[in-house]
């Protein structure tokens, strides 16, 4: 019968490591399985459809309005924050060592949520994004932030894969336009000539909130559905009063050696800097 544990059992290789220090960003391959994968596929799409049929606002949109920028072509994006609160799987996904030990080797040992979002691209007319860094929606002190994009099905080009610009989170966090959300310039960074990461259902991108990247168009007949964890060491704390979530500072691994995550939304957790 499975244990609980504490015991690091999925930790990067040291040359998944050192691919990750000097790029900001790292596909692992295969951890998890496509059966896996298949059945959190269709717990996104459960909890989309029950969105819509609940006529939440917001679930379907256009994506990023600067999304323009990259195609004159129809766009959709479905997405939910906080998935953790409509699914157990999700939830329990969150906690999976096979996800959280190989962000500790990046992030260190104690691992804390910041937010989730899936991401469903549509057939034909999924949204590209720009590319940009995350950094100037939630920007902390120390820059332990990385995000997680966990793939449920197949991501290849065609479908508006994420694209990254490697080395670029050792520039430092970047002036960024704000028409249609925080993006870096179209003709100085052009989606299609930036660097591909085709991934297969069950992989894991990791990349640093420094890191310059952005996807293009799912032209594909397929969906791409996936999920993005973004996450932190618990003693880098928040600058900015920004991007507030009711699942911030959940622990994913370790533990808060600041034990400053009070329940109310005035937590200096989720907040500001502690004094």
């Amino acid at each position: 019968m499975p244990m609980l544990t504490s015991t690091k059992k999925y930790g990067l290789t040291p040359e998944e490591k050192a691919f990750y220090d000097d790029g900001g960003y790292l596909l692992a391959k295969a951890v998890f399985t496509r059966a896996e994968a298949a059945l959190l596929r269709e717990e996104a799409h459960q909890i989309a459809r029950r969105l819509q049929a609940n006529q939440t606002a917001g679930v379907v949109n256009q994506g990023w309005g600067a999304g323009a920028k990259v195609t004159e072509l129809p766009r959709q994006l479905l997405h939910c924050h906080n998935v953790q609160f409509h699914s157990a799987i999700l939830a329990r996904l969150l906690t999976d060592p096979r996800l959280t030990d190989r962000a500790a080797d990046i992030i260190g040992p104690n691992i804390q949520l910041h937010h989730t979002k899936m991401f469903i691209k549509p057939p034909e007319k999924g949204a590209p994004f720009p590319m940009h860094q995350d950094v100037p929606y939630f920007p902390h002190q120390h820059h332990s932030m990385i995000a997680a994009i966990i793939h449920f099905d197949d991501a290849p080009i065609e479908k508006g894969c994420v694209r990254v610009v490697p080395g670029s989170f050792k520039l430092g966090p970047l002036d960024h336009l704000k028409d249609g959300g925080h993006h870096l310039s179209t003709t100085e960074y052009p989606v299609a000539e930036c660097t591909p990461c085709p991934a297969e259902a069950g992989d894991v991108l990791f990349f640093s909130y420094l890191t310059i990247h952005g996807s293009g168009l799912n032209e594909s007949a397929e969906a791409r559905t996936t999920l993005l964890v973004q996450m932190r060491d618990p003693e880098d704390l928040p600058i900015v009063k920004t991007h507030l979530s009711r699942g911030q500072g959940a622990m994913l691994r370790g533990v808060d050696p600041l034990a400053n995550h009070g329940p109310g939304v005035d937590s200096a957790k989720r907040l500001e800097v502690a004094p």
